[in-house]
């Protein structure tokens, strides 16, 4: 059994521990945001302290409200406040 989905990362010809740190977004939390760039997918993507937050349903420009509906390791998604 290897290092494979155990939380390590493979640097060259060795594995290292991966370390994401406590994330700046909480699931349900409201916050404000600006759209800055659209994702492969046209979703749009926001950033908090550099974390990454995917919007469906905007576009590049729209300073909203949004609430964060999932929070993964390295992404988050939310959904619009009206």
């Amino acid at each position: 059994m290897g290092y494979r989905n155990k939380g390590y990362r493979k640097f060259g010809k060795k594995y290292e521990k991966t370390n994401f740190g406590p994330k700046p977004v909480k699931e349900g939390e409201e916050y404000e945001v600006d759209i800055k760039e659209l994702s492969r997918r046209g979703e749009g993507i926001a950033r908090i302290e550099g974390f990454v937050i995917f919007v469906p349903n905007t576009k590049v420009g729209d300073h909203i409200k949004i609430k964060v509906t999932r929070v993964a390791k390295r992404y988050a998604v939310a959904e619009m406040v009206q």
